[in-house]
């Protein structure tokens, strides 16, 4: 697994001799004084070595060429994104700049959660039907708690979306990638294959990109992760109002939860999104048909 490259000798060791099937990896979860924990789609595995300060410092000097400072802008944002796409979060001391009530950096960093970039080619064969209507489409919502698939079901649509299947013909597809998760791009190279007519922006604002994409690049379907404020959904109102197709995914445990969220809610009393997919804590999925105000359900629990 090359992630493992970016530790100290006695982490690699420590991993590689504990864990079976280090490609089975999904969280890395390093934190001063305490053991080092890997998660698993479906177990965490605490391991036999404790963490220092001196650990995450020297990670966080190879994965930044040992100039930190470098990389102050996303540090801001509480992650780094490295080569192969992998998402580094942190946490420590929070600088803020009291001009501008904004965070100015992080000091003292005491912890860090290295999220593995993962893909699923495939993941999405069994939803394109329904969220497929003739040459169209659909407005899609998909909804899930953390870590449960939500992102990595996205990406696999908007990658068939892209390159074209034997529900519709490839289009042009628009992807804001807030915090590099989706495509996991590094220094302009995208590491998942979201497909060849995909246009990414990387580390942008939802908000602000989804109006820039229609400005710019006129794609057929704009695909975000992770919606909710009422900007994002002004926005996706934008989006649709350009003729635009929107696929988007929000945190919730059950439909009922996110339709009783302020704005958002309002976007599926309506109809605005056409199709919804749950994903459950057991990665179970249901998909929706939403029309004219009535919601009903046409698949259950799909793997």
């Amino acid at each position: 697994m090359e992630i493992l490259r970016i530790f100290p000798e006695e982490i690699q060791t420590a991993i590689e001799t504990e864990i079976r099937d280090v490609d089975s990896i999904q969280e890395i979860r390093l934190r001063n004084n305490r053991k080092l924990i890997i998660k698993e789609s479906q177990r965490e595995i605490k391991l036999p070595l404790t963490i220092t300060m001196s650990d995450i410092r020297k990670i966080l000097e190879y994965v930044s060429r040992y100039s930190i400072y470098a990389y102050e802008d996303e540090l801001k944002q509480g992650y780094i994104t490295i080569e192969g796409g992998h998402r580094i979060g942190i946490c420590g001391k929070i600088v803020m700049d009291t001009s501008t009530l904004s965070i100015k950096n992080i000091n003292y960093i005491s912890s860090i959660n290295i999220r593995v970039a993962m893909e699923h080619k495939g993941i999405a064969d069994y939803v394109l039907p329904a969220i497929i209507d003739g040459d169209n489409v659909c407005h899609t919502l998909i909804i899930s708690p953390p870590c449960c698939g939500k992102t990595t079901l996205l990406r696999d649509i908007i990658r068939q979306l892209s390159d074209g299947s034997r529900f519709l013909a490839g289009i042009d597809v628009g992807v804001v990638d807030e915090r590099s998760e989706i495509a996991a791009s590094h220094l302009g190279t995208a590491y998942n294959d979201v497909g060849s007519r995909t246009d990414i922006l990387d580390c942008c604002p939802k908000e602000i990109g989804m109006l820039m994409l229609i400005r710019s690049m006129s794609p057929k379907v704009i695909a975000v992760d992770e919606i909710g404020g009422i900007r994002d959904i002004e926005a996706i109102r934008y989006v649709i109002n350009s003729g635009c197709r929107i696929i988007a995914t929000v945190h919730g445990r059950t439909l009922s939860e996110v339709i009783n969220k302020p704005y958002l809610g309002e976007l599926i009393k309506d109809s605005t999104f056409e199709r919804i997919i749950t994903i459950g804590n057991d990665y179970k999925k249901n998909i929706y048909v939403n029309k004219n105000g009535k919601i009903m359900q046409i698949n259950k629990n799909v793997g």
